[in-house]
């Protein structure tokens, strides 16, 4: 078929002036609405974190809120700090992790901004919740949340600052007011006392840390690469000792790699030696509640 230029050149010119006449704004893709990733150790019982999204709408109506959990075992930092380590990688620069983790609510601890090297910004109370983001992402800067205007409330509760502090914060950064004007730069956080595991000639010696939700199965502080290097391989079994239990466990790429109420040794979706009972809850099978001191011997 031979084109010509002249017999459609009406149409040509129609589609030109039709473009033009779209605003720039509409050619362009829209703009990403602001993002909020909420968590907190509030439950869902009452009506503590609708409130807290409430006041977040309140001041940005266009932001987006994703509930990270609000099912943080009460009080547990670590866990807390566990959950913001697995989650942030996920999510673009300018997320803002508002964390509502706080035993020592009302006390002389620290309400704080932090914001990570990868742009993302942190609201929360200064008590260990950012450690483990620290190490792998760096802090560009922290602040502590002093400045009234960025609150509510004529009165602050002494203990709900999730309503009167972090989810007003949350909300004035989502919407992208300037971070620096939340108070005064700190210099360094509080951090928690995380052991590390030990690789030594006989074996690795670690800890069991925390519980894989409603199925059982245990966390520990063990990577995956340094598990590997005592030499095992889909398959081996493994002699290991859990606080005063001796066991035997095989080191399997999945859970349907042993009949169903085996236990099994394997490398979670996070990278860390995990262990796991096929279809049951380990921690309820072996009566296990963490801590508890772990070690696995070398091949």
């Amino acid at each position: 078929m031979t084109f010509s230029f002249r017999g459609n050149s009406f149409l040509i010119l129609a589609v030109i002036v039709a473009l033009a006449a779209v605003p720039v704004a509409a050619q362009q893709s829209a703009p990403q609405r602001p993002i909020i990733v909420f968590m907190t150790d509030f439950g869902t019982q009452d009506d503590a974190v609708p409130i807290c999204k409430g006041v977040m709408l309140g001041i940005a109506p266009e932001v987006r809120i994703i509930d990270l959990t609000h099912q943080v075992t009460p009080f547990s930092i670590a866990d807390g700090a566990r959950f913001l380590f697995g989650t942030t990688p996920y999510y673009p620069a300018g997320t803002v992790f508002v964390v509502v983790i706080d035993p020592g609510v009302g006390t002389s601890r620290k309400a704080i901004v932090a914001k990570s090297r990868r742009g993302q910004y942190f609201v929360l109370p200064d008590n260990g919740l950012m450690t483990m983001v620290e190490d792998r992402d760096g802090i560009e800067g922290a602040r502590e949340i002093t400045n009234k205007a960025w609150m509510i409330g004529s009165a602050l509760s002494s203990t709900f600052h999730g309503r009167d502090i972090f989810s007003p914060v949350g909300a004035h950064l989502a919407r992208g007011d300037d971070w620096t004007q939340v108070g005064p730069e700190l210099k360094e956080l509080v951090r928690l006392p995380i052991a590390a595991a030990k690789v030594e000639q006989r074996g690795i010696s670690g800890e069991v840390i925390a519980l894989d939700g409603p199925f059982g199965n245990l966390i520990t502080n063990i990577s995956g690469e340094e598990f590997r290097k005592l030499g095992y391989e889909f398959g081996d079994t493994a002699r290991i000792k859990l606080g005063s239990t001796e066991m035997t466990l095989p080191f399997a790429r999945t859970f349907g790699d042993v009949p169903v109420g085996k236990p099994l040794l394997f490398i979670d979706s996070r990278g860390r030696l995990s262990l796991a009972v096929n279809q049951r809850n380990f921690a309820q099978t072996y009566k296990i509640s963490p801590p508890v001191p772990l070690f696995i011997s070398r091949k």
